[in-house]
């Protein structure tokens, strides 16, 4: 019976990956909701800023404030780039990475060169790998995204834009769709579209003009950074509840596999164990006969 011990002692280690994927799965499903809630109440106060830094730049037209010129010619382009610390969540680094790595290839190609802010350990290692140009990240960012982690990279970024050093920056991660889909998105994070400025202030309902302290263009200058590091917030959190959705998924795809393995295994250790037993006595009734 060492084929039967063998297949045991699969069972047992099928087993044990079962109950591991379980677990992972509960721990996943509770992050889900958490990161879900997180999302849904960081989306008024990143509204809110849009609503107010946009009736500020289209009532001060004049203001200098560079992070809100667009630049005439892309000769550098600069991505924000967002995938998890940790595996075990399917497709969702790679599908990220594919999107990422297309549009790195068609500025390549232009001769555009690109620089890279990396949030996430997966990403970090993909383009250090490839030899990208990383000139900042943040890693080991846990379950609860903090804005003091991101404030470096983002403020490098922001103050190359600042200084023409990039024309274009780009941010990509994982939107959340529902528990079953996650897409990959792409979005110019600068220069701030015109048309999204005019279509917030075309939905306001608010006509007058405000007074602000201690001037217009220096609550406007202050409300650009904040609605950017909400933009940007906001697809982390994105980004962190496509993870978990994504990781219970796969979690619950590994443990209904586990099941059906244990389920073969058993199988097959009942057929060698019948056969053995059979031979067994197909030996004992050929003794008798001898005897």
């Amino acid at each position: 019976m060492a084929i039967g011990k063998e297949i045991l002692t699969k069972i047992r280690s099928v087993q044990n990956t079962q109950k591991i994927t379980k677990a992972m799965q509960m721990v996943s499903t509770s992050k889900m909701r958490k990161t879900q809630e997180r999302m849904r109440l960081a989306r008024p106060y990143a509204e809110k800023v849009r609503t107010v830094m946009s009736h500020l730049a289209q009532t001060e037209t004049d203001h200098g404030i560079k992070l809100l010129e667009p630049h005439r010619e892309v000769r550098r382009a600069g991505f924000i780039l967002m995938t998890t610390d940790k595996g075990l969540c399917g497709g969702l680094n790679a599908n990220v990475l594919k999107k990422f790595l297309a549009q790195v290839q068609e500025y390549q190609g232009q001769g555009i060169e690109v620089d890279v802010v990396c949030l996430g350990n997966k990403g970090l290692a993909a383009c250090q790998s490839i030899g990208l140009n990383v000139i900042a990240s943040a890693v080991n960012l846990g379950d609860t995204p903090k804005m003091e982690l991101l404030l470096g990279p983002l403020t490098e970024i922001f103050q190359r834009y600042e200084k023409h050093k990039l024309d274009v920056i780009h941010l990509v991660y994982s939107g959340f769709v529902n528990t079953m889909r996650q897409e990959p998105r792409m979005e110019v994070l600068l220069p701030i579209g015109q048309n999204e400025i005019e279509e917030v202030n075309a939905d306001s309902q608010y006509v007058w003009e405000y007074r602000y302290e201690p001037s217009p263009v220096t609550v406007l200058e202050y409300l650009v950074r904040r609605y950017l590091e909400s933009v940007v917030y906001q697809a982390l959190a994105d980004n962190m509840a496509s993870e978990q959705a994504a990781r219970m998924v796969a979690m619950k795809a590994a443990t209904d596999n586990a099941g059906n393995a244990i389920k073969e295994l058993r199988l097959v250790y009942n057929k060698s164990r019948q056969a053995a037993i059979t031979t067994e006595l197909s030996e004992i009734v050929a003794g008798a006969a001898a005897v």
